[in-house]
C-alpha cells in the first residue's frame, strides 16, 4: 500500500504534463497534418522560411508550385507550410461575422445590462 503512496507524485505529474504539454501539441500537429492535407490552388501560403506566395499547382501532395511574385515560381515540400495566410482586411470580416452572430448575452447581462 505504501508504495502506491510513493509513486501517486510521479503519477500527477505524468498527468499535468498530459494536459498541459502533450495533447495541446497532437492537437496543434493534427491541425497542421489537416491543412496540409486540405491545401488547394489559389490559397495563399507562408512558409516556414517567410515566403508568403499563392499555390499555383499541388502536384500528388508531394510538391507544390507557388508563385512568389509575377514570373516568379518555386517548388516546395508541402511540409515547409507554415500557415496559411490570411491578410487583415480578412481578419476583420471574420471577426465582425462572428460579432453579429454572437447571442444577445446570457441571463446575468439581461438582468445587469451591458457595459458601455
Amino acid at each position: 500500500m505504501e508504495s502506491i503512496g510513493a509513486f501517486l507524485p510521479l503519477i500527477l505529474i505524468f498527468g499535468v504534463f498530459y494536459i498541459l504539454l502533450i495533447r495541446p501539441q497532437q492537437k496543434k500537429v493534427k491541425q497542421h497534418r489537416e491543412m496540409l492535407n486540405n491545401l488547394r490552388r489559389g490559397d495563399k501560403i507562408i512558409t516556414s522560411g517567410g515566403i508568403i506566395g499563392t499555390i499555383n499547382k499541388v502536384a500528388d501532395n508531394r510538391e507544390l508550385l507557388v508563385q512568389v511574385s509575377e514570373n516568379v515560381e518555386i517548388k516546395i515540400a508541402p511540409g515547409m507550410v507554415a500557415d496559411l495566410y490570411t491578410s487583415a482586411e480578412t481578419e476583420k470580416k471574420q471577426q465582425s461575422k462572428e460579432t453579429k452572430t454572437e447571442s444577445k448575452g446570457g441571463l446575468l447581462s439581461g438582468l445587469l445590462g451591458k457595459k458601455k
